[in-house]
Protein backbone atom coordinates (compact mmCIF):
# COMPACT_ATOMS: atom_id res chain seq x y z
CA UNK A 1 0.00 0.00 0.00
CA UNK A 2 2.90 2.07 0.86
CA UNK A 3 4.56 1.51 -2.37
CA UNK A 4 1.95 2.38 -4.55
CA UNK A 5 0.78 5.23 -2.54
CA UNK A 6 -2.64 4.16 -1.54
CA UNK A 7 -3.56 3.36 2.07
CA UNK A 8 -6.99 2.36 2.86
CA UNK A 9 -8.64 1.65 6.29
CA UNK A 10 -7.99 -1.58 8.17
CA UNK A 11 -8.58 -3.43 10.68
CA UNK A 12 -5.59 -4.88 12.94
CA UNK A 13 -6.55 -7.82 14.88
CA UNK A 14 -4.21 -9.54 17.08
CA UNK A 15 -2.99 -10.36 20.73
CA UNK A 16 -1.81 -7.85 23.36
CA UNK A 17 2.13 -6.78 22.33
CA UNK A 18 2.27 -7.84 18.72
CA UNK A 19 2.96 -4.84 17.25
CA UNK A 20 -0.71 -3.25 16.17
CA UNK A 21 0.45 0.37 17.34
CA UNK A 22 3.59 0.51 16.49
CA UNK A 23 2.40 -0.60 12.68
CA UNK A 24 -0.14 2.52 13.03
CA UNK A 25 2.79 4.70 13.83
CA UNK A 26 5.15 3.58 11.38
CA UNK A 27 1.99 3.84 8.60
CA UNK A 28 1.82 7.66 9.44
CA UNK A 29 5.66 8.61 9.84
CA UNK A 30 5.76 6.97 6.31
CA UNK A 31 3.20 9.18 4.81
CA UNK A 32 2.24 12.73 5.09
CA UNK A 33 -0.77 12.36 6.98
CA UNK A 34 -1.37 13.86 10.71
CA UNK A 35 -1.96 10.75 12.97
CA UNK A 36 -4.80 11.43 15.42
CA UNK A 37 -4.24 8.44 18.05
CA UNK A 38 -7.33 7.79 20.15
CA UNK A 39 -8.65 4.77 22.67
CA UNK A 40 -11.74 3.79 22.47
CA UNK A 41 -11.85 2.76 26.18
CA UNK A 42 -11.33 6.41 27.23
CA UNK A 43 -13.01 8.32 24.16
CA UNK A 44 -16.72 8.81 23.44
CA UNK A 45 -18.86 10.54 20.47
CA UNK A 46 -17.81 13.92 21.67
CA UNK A 47 -14.08 12.78 21.09
CA UNK A 48 -14.81 11.77 17.60
CA UNK A 49 -17.08 14.36 16.42
CA UNK A 50 -13.97 16.73 17.45
CA UNK A 51 -11.51 14.43 15.96
CA UNK A 52 -14.06 14.47 12.34
CA UNK A 53 -14.34 18.00 12.32
CA UNK A 54 -10.48 18.77 12.46
CA UNK A 55 -10.25 15.90 9.78
CA UNK A 56 -12.53 17.56 7.41
CA UNK A 57 -10.48 21.09 7.46
CA UNK A 58 -7.28 19.51 7.32
CA UNK A 59 -8.74 18.02 3.83
CA UNK A 60 -9.44 21.00 2.69
CA UNK A 61 -6.19 22.37 3.61
CA UNK A 62 -4.87 18.71 1.40
CA UNK A 63 -4.17 17.15 4.32
CA UNK A 64 -4.80 13.70 5.26
CA UNK A 65 -5.54 12.11 8.82
CA UNK A 66 -4.67 8.47 9.45
CA UNK A 67 -7.04 7.68 12.42
CA UNK A 68 -6.07 5.20 15.10
CA UNK A 69 -8.34 3.63 17.19
CA UNK A 70 -6.97 1.45 19.72
CA UNK A 71 -9.37 -1.42 21.34
CA UNK A 72 -12.18 -0.45 18.78
CA UNK A 73 -14.04 -3.18 19.76
CA UNK A 74 -14.77 -1.09 22.89
CA UNK A 75 -17.28 1.22 20.64
CA UNK A 76 -20.79 0.33 20.54
CA UNK A 77 -22.54 -0.38 16.94
CA UNK A 78 -23.80 3.29 17.03
CA UNK A 79 -20.11 4.07 17.60
CA UNK A 80 -19.09 2.74 14.64
CA UNK A 81 -21.80 4.11 12.52
CA UNK A 82 -20.24 7.05 12.94
CA UNK A 83 -17.27 6.34 11.37
CA UNK A 84 -18.91 5.21 8.15
CA UNK A 85 -19.62 8.56 6.50
CA UNK A 86 -15.91 9.60 6.65
CA UNK A 87 -14.32 6.21 6.10
CA UNK A 88 -16.39 6.29 2.99
CA UNK A 89 -15.31 9.63 1.76
CA UNK A 90 -11.93 9.69 2.78
CA UNK A 91 -11.42 12.37 5.39
CA UNK A 92 -9.93 10.10 7.83
CA UNK A 93 -8.05 6.69 6.61
CA UNK A 94 -9.34 4.80 9.81
CA UNK A 95 -6.54 1.93 11.74
CA UNK A 96 -8.41 0.04 14.42
CA UNK A 97 -6.81 -2.55 16.73
CA UNK A 98 -8.83 -5.36 18.38
CA UNK A 99 -7.77 -8.31 20.43
CA UNK A 100 -11.03 -9.70 19.52
CA UNK A 101 -12.83 -11.23 16.58
CA UNK A 102 -13.69 -9.02 13.83
CA UNK A 103 -16.51 -10.62 13.06
CA UNK A 104 -17.95 -10.77 16.08
CA UNK A 105 -17.69 -7.10 17.95
CA UNK A 106 -17.73 -5.03 14.46
CA UNK A 107 -20.18 -4.04 12.45
CA UNK A 108 -20.42 -5.49 9.12
CA UNK A 109 -20.78 -2.17 7.04
CA UNK A 110 -17.52 -0.95 9.03
CA UNK A 111 -15.98 -4.23 8.31
CA UNK A 112 -16.96 -4.06 4.57
CA UNK A 113 -14.79 -0.71 4.35
CA UNK A 114 -11.54 -1.97 5.85
CA UNK A 115 -9.22 -4.68 5.03
CA UNK A 116 -8.42 -6.86 7.81
CA UNK A 117 -5.18 -7.80 8.81
CA UNK A 118 -4.62 -10.55 11.23
CA UNK A 119 -1.34 -10.39 13.54
CA UNK A 120 0.27 -13.77 15.48
CA UNK A 121 1.71 -13.71 18.57
CA UNK A 122 5.30 -13.06 18.48
CA UNK A 123 7.35 -16.19 18.06
CA UNK A 124 10.71 -17.35 19.91
CA UNK A 125 12.56 -15.57 17.23
CA UNK A 126 11.11 -12.94 17.07
CA UNK A 127 11.08 -12.48 20.92
CA UNK A 128 15.07 -12.98 20.57
CA UNK A 129 15.04 -10.56 18.07
CA UNK A 130 13.82 -7.88 20.59
CA UNK A 131 16.17 -9.33 24.01
CA UNK A 132 18.82 -8.53 20.85
CA UNK A 133 17.85 -4.98 20.08
CA UNK A 134 17.14 -4.29 23.73
CA UNK A 135 20.69 -4.91 24.58
CA UNK A 136 22.27 -3.26 21.89
CA UNK A 137 20.53 -0.11 22.92
CA UNK A 138 21.31 -0.76 26.44
CA UNK A 139 25.14 -1.16 25.65
CA UNK A 140 25.12 -4.68 27.79
CA UNK A 141 23.70 -7.98 27.83
CA UNK A 142 20.75 -8.78 30.14
CA UNK A 143 21.86 -10.89 33.34
CA UNK A 144 20.90 -14.44 32.58
CA UNK A 145 22.23 -17.74 31.64
CA UNK A 146 21.06 -19.52 29.08
CA UNK A 147 18.19 -21.20 30.48
CA UNK A 148 16.88 -18.46 32.13
CA UNK A 149 17.04 -16.43 28.34
CA UNK A 150 14.82 -19.18 27.43
CA UNK A 151 12.60 -19.13 30.40
CA UNK A 152 12.11 -15.29 29.91
CA UNK A 153 11.20 -15.57 25.94
CA UNK A 154 8.69 -17.89 27.47
CA UNK A 155 7.03 -16.12 29.95
CA UNK A 156 6.26 -13.46 27.46
CA UNK A 157 4.27 -15.76 26.28
CA UNK A 158 4.17 -14.07 22.86
CA UNK A 159 3.66 -10.49 23.99
CA UNK A 160 6.51 -8.11 22.90
CA UNK A 161 5.42 -5.28 25.24
CA UNK A 162 5.47 -7.64 28.39
CA UNK A 163 8.64 -8.88 27.51
CA UNK A 164 10.32 -5.07 27.19
CA UNK A 165 8.59 -4.96 30.57
CA UNK A 166 10.44 -7.21 32.54
CA UNK A 167 13.92 -6.80 30.39
CA UNK A 168 13.32 -3.26 32.16
CA UNK A 169 12.74 -4.38 35.54
CA UNK A 170 16.27 -6.82 34.44
CA UNK A 171 18.26 -3.83 33.99
CA UNK A 172 17.05 -2.33 36.92
CA UNK A 173 18.93 -4.87 39.60
CA UNK A 174 21.60 -4.35 41.44
CA UNK A 175 24.74 -5.15 39.56
CA UNK A 176 25.78 -9.05 40.02
CA UNK A 177 25.98 -12.25 38.30
CA UNK A 178 23.85 -14.04 35.94
CA UNK A 179 20.48 -15.43 37.19
CA UNK A 180 19.40 -18.65 36.86
CA UNK A 181 15.40 -19.78 36.13
CA UNK A 182 15.16 -19.85 39.47
CA UNK A 183 16.54 -16.23 40.30
CA UNK A 184 14.49 -15.07 36.99
CA UNK A 185 11.49 -16.55 38.61
CA UNK A 186 12.36 -14.17 41.59
CA UNK A 187 12.99 -11.28 40.07
CA UNK A 188 10.13 -11.12 37.86
CA UNK A 189 6.40 -11.16 37.95
CA UNK A 190 4.95 -13.97 36.20
CA UNK A 191 1.68 -13.14 34.90
CA UNK A 192 -1.34 -15.58 34.32
CA UNK A 193 -1.47 -17.11 29.87
CA UNK A 194 -3.29 -15.13 28.36
CA UNK A 195 -7.15 -16.43 28.44
CA UNK A 196 -10.27 -14.04 28.16
CA UNK A 197 -13.10 -16.18 29.61
CA UNK A 198 -15.39 -13.86 28.37
CA UNK A 199 -13.98 -13.56 24.90
CA UNK A 200 -12.78 -15.42 21.77
CA UNK A 201 -9.58 -17.58 23.62
CA UNK A 202 -12.54 -19.06 25.66
CA UNK A 203 -14.62 -20.41 22.73
CA UNK A 204 -11.63 -21.49 20.65
CA UNK A 205 -9.74 -23.37 23.85
CA UNK A 206 -13.13 -25.21 24.80
CA UNK A 207 -13.42 -26.05 21.29
CA UNK A 208 -9.53 -27.25 21.16
CA UNK A 209 -10.35 -29.25 24.08
CA UNK A 210 -13.70 -31.15 22.33
CA UNK A 211 -12.11 -31.83 19.28
CA UNK A 212 -8.99 -33.35 20.67
CA UNK A 213 -11.22 -35.67 22.94
CA UNK A 214 -13.44 -36.22 19.80
CA UNK A 215 -10.08 -37.07 18.01
CA UNK A 216 -8.87 -39.41 20.75
CA UNK A 217 -5.89 -37.49 20.99
CA UNK A 218 -5.58 -38.63 25.05
CA UNK A 219 -2.63 -35.98 25.04
CA UNK A 220 -3.40 -33.06 23.49
CA UNK A 221 -6.91 -32.96 25.19
CA UNK A 222 -5.23 -32.96 28.87
CA UNK A 223 -3.04 -30.01 27.05
CA UNK A 224 -5.53 -28.29 26.54
CA UNK A 225 -7.72 -28.85 29.97
CA UNK A 226 -4.35 -27.70 31.82
CA UNK A 227 -4.15 -24.84 29.78
CA UNK A 228 -8.11 -23.97 30.47
CA UNK A 229 -6.89 -24.24 34.02
CA UNK A 230 -4.09 -22.17 34.20
CA UNK A 231 -6.09 -19.62 32.64
CA UNK A 232 -8.14 -19.59 35.47
CA UNK A 233 -11.42 -21.27 33.58
CA UNK A 234 -14.35 -22.07 35.81
CA UNK A 235 -13.76 -26.18 35.91
CA UNK A 236 -17.11 -26.85 36.53
CA UNK A 237 -17.61 -25.17 32.97
CA UNK A 238 -15.00 -27.62 31.57
CA UNK A 239 -16.93 -30.18 33.74
CA UNK A 240 -20.72 -29.20 32.28
CA UNK A 241 -19.01 -29.74 28.71
CA UNK A 242 -17.47 -33.40 29.61
CA UNK A 243 -21.02 -33.70 30.27
CA UNK A 244 -22.57 -33.07 27.10
CA UNK A 245 -19.13 -34.70 24.85
CA UNK A 246 -20.18 -37.68 26.46
CA UNK A 247 -23.90 -38.13 25.42
CA UNK A 248 -22.89 -36.37 21.49
CA UNK A 249 -19.60 -37.71 20.90
CA UNK A 250 -19.66 -40.84 22.95
CA UNK A 251 -23.15 -41.80 23.32
CA UNK A 252 -23.74 -45.34 23.53
CA UNK A 253 -20.82 -46.44 22.37
CA UNK A 254 -19.93 -46.39 26.02
CA UNK A 255 -22.95 -46.13 28.55
CA UNK A 256 -20.58 -45.43 30.80
CA UNK A 257 -18.78 -42.09 29.48
CA UNK A 258 -22.20 -40.14 30.67
CA UNK A 259 -22.21 -41.74 34.54
CA UNK A 260 -17.64 -40.85 34.45
CA UNK A 261 -18.30 -37.44 33.20
CA UNK A 262 -21.27 -37.19 36.13
CA UNK A 263 -19.20 -38.53 38.76
CA UNK A 264 -16.11 -36.32 37.85
CA UNK A 265 -18.31 -33.34 38.13
CA UNK A 266 -19.38 -34.30 41.47
CA UNK A 267 -15.51 -35.16 42.53
CA UNK A 268 -14.73 -31.89 41.78
CA UNK A 269 -17.58 -30.77 43.28
CA UNK A 270 -16.87 -32.16 46.85
CA UNK A 271 -12.99 -31.62 46.46
CA UNK A 272 -12.37 -27.93 44.97
CA UNK A 273 -9.54 -26.78 43.49
CA UNK A 274 -6.60 -28.43 42.97
CA UNK A 275 -7.78 -31.76 44.27
CA UNK A 276 -10.65 -32.11 42.06
CA UNK A 277 -8.90 -31.27 38.92
CA UNK A 278 -7.43 -34.91 38.48
CA UNK A 279 -11.13 -35.94 38.46
CA UNK A 280 -11.33 -34.05 35.21
CA UNK A 281 -7.95 -35.40 33.96
CA UNK A 282 -9.34 -38.42 34.70
CA UNK A 283 -12.37 -38.22 32.99
CA UNK A 284 -10.78 -36.06 30.14
CA UNK A 285 -8.72 -39.86 29.45
CA UNK A 286 -11.36 -41.81 29.79
CA UNK A 287 -13.79 -39.72 27.15
CA UNK A 288 -10.55 -39.84 24.71
CA UNK A 289 -9.78 -43.29 24.99
CA UNK A 290 -13.54 -44.33 24.47
CA UNK A 291 -15.24 -45.56 21.65
CA UNK A 292 -16.73 -42.58 19.76
CA UNK A 293 -20.43 -42.87 18.08
CA UNK A 294 -22.98 -39.69 17.60
CA UNK A 295 -25.60 -41.78 16.66
CA UNK A 296 -28.15 -40.96 19.28
CA UNK A 297 -27.17 -37.10 18.91
CA UNK A 298 -27.88 -37.95 15.23
CA UNK A 299 -31.27 -39.97 16.26
CA UNK A 300 -32.62 -37.07 17.99
CA UNK A 301 -31.81 -34.32 15.37
CA UNK A 302 -33.96 -36.41 12.94
CA UNK A 303 -36.84 -37.19 15.30
CA UNK A 304 -36.83 -33.36 16.04
CA UNK A 305 -36.87 -32.54 12.22
CA UNK A 306 -39.71 -34.98 11.78
CA UNK A 307 -41.67 -33.84 14.91
CA UNK A 308 -41.65 -29.96 13.12
CA UNK A 309 -42.41 -31.41 9.78
CA UNK A 310 -45.63 -33.80 11.16
CA UNK A 311 -47.23 -31.04 13.60
CA UNK A 312 -49.63 -32.25 15.72
CA UNK A 313 -50.57 -35.99 14.61
CA UNK A 314 -52.19 -37.88 17.22
CA UNK A 315 -50.90 -41.49 18.47
CA UNK A 316 -52.77 -44.08 17.26
CA UNK A 317 -55.63 -45.27 19.42
CA UNK A 318 -54.35 -48.56 20.42
CA UNK A 319 -51.99 -47.21 22.65
CA UNK A 320 -53.62 -44.69 24.32
CA UNK A 321 -55.41 -45.18 27.81
CA UNK A 322 -59.48 -45.16 27.94
CA UNK A 323 -60.20 -44.20 31.41
CA UNK A 324 -63.81 -42.75 30.73
CA UNK A 325 -66.18 -44.64 29.11
CA UNK A 326 -66.68 -41.99 26.21
CA UNK A 327 -62.87 -42.70 25.24
CA UNK A 328 -63.38 -46.52 25.06
CA UNK A 329 -66.23 -45.80 22.86
CA UNK A 330 -63.94 -43.77 20.78
CA UNK A 331 -61.83 -46.69 20.03
CA UNK A 332 -59.25 -45.43 22.72
CA UNK A 333 -56.98 -48.68 23.60
CA UNK A 334 -59.00 -51.07 21.83
CA UNK A 335 -56.53 -53.92 19.67
CA UNK A 336 -53.86 -52.48 22.10
CA UNK A 337 -51.03 -55.74 22.59
CA UNK A 338 -49.18 -56.15 25.76
CA UNK A 339 -46.20 -56.77 25.13
CA UNK A 340 -44.96 -59.04 27.85
CA UNK A 341 -47.80 -61.84 26.90
CA UNK A 342 -47.04 -61.71 23.35
CA UNK A 343 -43.82 -63.95 22.30
CA UNK A 344 -40.34 -63.11 23.29
CA UNK A 345 -42.36 -59.71 25.09
CA UNK A 346 -42.60 -58.12 21.94
CA UNK A 347 -45.71 -57.55 19.58
CA UNK A 348 -44.25 -55.69 17.25
CA UNK A 349 -47.34 -53.27 17.05
CA UNK A 350 -47.31 -49.30 15.51
CA UNK A 351 -46.34 -47.01 17.39
CA UNK A 352 -45.92 -43.87 15.25
CA UNK A 353 -49.22 -42.00 14.65
CA UNK A 354 -51.48 -43.07 12.01
CA UNK A 355 -50.75 -41.33 8.27
CA UNK A 356 -46.98 -41.38 8.82
CA UNK A 357 -44.78 -43.85 7.95
CA UNK A 358 -42.23 -45.71 10.46
CA UNK A 359 -39.40 -44.03 10.57
CA UNK A 360 -35.86 -45.16 11.16
CA UNK A 361 -33.89 -42.38 13.00
CA UNK A 362 -31.48 -43.98 14.77
CA UNK A 363 -28.66 -45.96 13.12
CA UNK A 364 -26.04 -47.51 15.50
CA UNK A 365 -21.92 -47.25 15.15
CA UNK A 366 -20.23 -50.67 14.79
CA UNK A 367 -17.79 -49.54 17.41
CA UNK A 368 -18.31 -50.54 21.34
CA UNK A 369 -21.25 -51.48 23.23
CA UNK A 370 -23.17 -49.84 19.95
CA UNK A 371 -22.41 -53.14 18.50
CA UNK A 372 -24.60 -54.96 20.69
CA UNK A 373 -27.62 -52.39 20.44
CA UNK A 374 -27.41 -52.96 16.36
CA UNK A 375 -27.54 -56.70 17.27
CA UNK A 376 -31.33 -56.00 19.20
CA UNK A 377 -32.53 -53.53 16.44
CA UNK A 378 -32.11 -55.76 13.63
CA UNK A 379 -33.37 -58.81 15.95
CA UNK A 380 -36.72 -56.71 16.80
CA UNK A 381 -37.17 -55.46 13.40
CA UNK A 382 -37.08 -59.01 11.98
CA UNK A 383 -39.74 -60.12 14.66
CA UNK A 384 -41.47 -56.89 13.46
CA UNK A 385 -41.89 -57.94 10.04
CA UNK A 386 -42.75 -61.41 10.81
CA UNK A 387 -46.09 -60.21 12.80
CA UNK A 388 -46.34 -57.80 10.29
CA UNK A 389 -46.64 -60.59 7.78
CA UNK A 390 -48.78 -62.92 10.24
Amino acid sequence: MLAAGRLTSMILWGPPGCGKTTLARLLADSTNLHFEPLSAVFSGVADLRKIFEAAKGRRLAGQGTLMFVDEIHRFNRAQQDGFLPYVENGTIILVGATTENPSFELNGALLSRCQVFVLNRLDDAAMEQLIARAETAQGRALPLDGEARRALRAMADGDGRYLLNMIEELYALPPGGKLDSAGLAAAVQRRVPLYDKAQEGHYNLISALHKSLRGSDTDAALYWLARMLAGGEDPRFIARRMVRFAVEDVGLAEPDALPQAIAAWEAYERLGTPEGELALAQCAIYLATAPKSNAAYRAFQSAQSAADETGSLMPPKHILNAPTRLMKDLGYGKGYAYDHDAPDAFSGQNYFPDGMARQAFYHPAERGFEREIRKRLDYWAKLRAEREGS
